[in-house]
């Protein structure tokens, strides 16, 4: 089991570090029986940055990764909104109003990474959920780039192998190149530099909201994808990415969603349905998280929305988990073209 695994690595930092050949889930495990070792765990930085390259393991899904590039984001957390003795610097004087108090954002770092094919199977995310739009006027297709991640620094266990390819993933090789004589042994290829530049406004991570209900923490972070414009309408797009994770020692269940959507145009919409994506996810203590993506438009370039998730716990008692309200904002310079290796 993927975060089983990832608890195993915590409790010695000395030793190997062991995962299964493609960190299943644990009746997988237990027919193989079988641990392979990728390598061996380094001290997880407490300050500063991650450099391009770092192999990883993540602390949550307990996937294997690599690091590509970092993001500053602006982290809005309402779980310490109104805590009087929390004193940002004051270059984090960004702030949205929320609830009826401020909430003030501190900036955090995260990375775009790269996922381990092998390991994308078995782990309660989607892997597919980096998506944009198609370049062409009449083209409505939605693109979706395959195994590519966003992480927070404190998921981040970091490791070092002496294997020349120690991911599976149809860009490794177009992104870096094996380097014996660096720390980590690989650098970024041009081509990595070029994709970056390129595709910077579908990528960018500027904004994370948190907020935690009954030990039910979720983590919504919002991506503008582009519009589409006639002479008729314009369609702006945008995609979000929300994490759910157990905190606590109950099971519970998702089983409803329901969410607030407001444009600037003056309307306001209302969606409920069972579940997210077609699932129901359990969190547990051995699976606490899930991760997933959904897209939303509307016809401004701006709007609002936030909601509840209706969760259920194992003795039949339900309690709605509140998404934290967020910000869908368009950007002026949607020139570039996302296509790169993927068009």
């Amino acid at each position: 089991m993927a975060v089983a695994v990832a608890r195993l690595v915590l409790k010695n930092q000395k030793s190997f570090l062991l995962a299964s050949s493609c960190c299943g889930s644990q009746k997988r495990l237990l027919a193989t029986k079988k641990l392979q070792t990728v390598g061996k765990l380094e001290t997880p930085k407490l300050h500063g940055k991650y450099v391009t390259s770092q192999l990883f393991l993540h602390r949550v899904f307990g996937y294997r990764g690599i690091l590509l590039f970092p993001w500053l984001a602006r982290l809005y957390d309402r779980d310490i909104a109104g805590n009087k003795q929390e004193r940002p610097p004051e270059t984090e004087s960004e702030h949205i109003h929320a609830s009826n108090k401020e909430v003030k954002g501190k900036t955090h770092v995260y990375y775009q990474v790269l996922i381990d094919s092998r390991d994308c199977p078995f782990i309660r995310a989607q892997t597919e959920s980096v998506t944009f739009l198609g370049n062409q006027e009449n083209n409505r297709s939605l693109y979706a780039i395959p195994g590519l991640d966003y992480v927070a620094h404190e998921d981040v266990l970091p490791y070092t192998t002496t294997e020349k390819q120690p991911l599976q993933h149809e860009l490794f090789d177009k992104f870096l190149e094996h380097n014996p004589g660096q720390d980590p042994p690989f650098t970024p290829r041009d081509t990595l530099r070029a994709w970056q530049e390129k595709n910077h406004p579908w990528l960018e991570l500027s904004d994370v909201h948190k907020e935690t209900t009954e030990d039910i923490r979720v983590t919504v972070i919002p991506f503008y994808m582009g519009a589409r414009v006639s002479q008729e309408s314009s369609v702006y797009w945008w995609r979000y990415c929300i994490r759910l994770e157990n905190l606590g020692d109950e099971t519970v269940q998702l089983r409803e969603r329901h969410w607030r959507i407001f444009s600037l145009s003056g309307t306001l919409e209302t969606v409920r349905g069972r579940g997210v994506v077609g699932q129901e996810p359990i969190l547990s203590k051995d699976q606490p998280a899930f991760q997933y993506s959904s897209h939303v438009s509307l016809q401004a370039p701006s709007g609002h929305m936030w909601g509840t998730f209706r969760m259920e716990r194992s003795d039949g008692f339900t309690f709605d988990c509140r998404i934290p309200p967020f910000t869908l904002e368009s950007k002026t310079d949607d020139s570039s073209t996302p296509h790169g290796f993927f068009g």
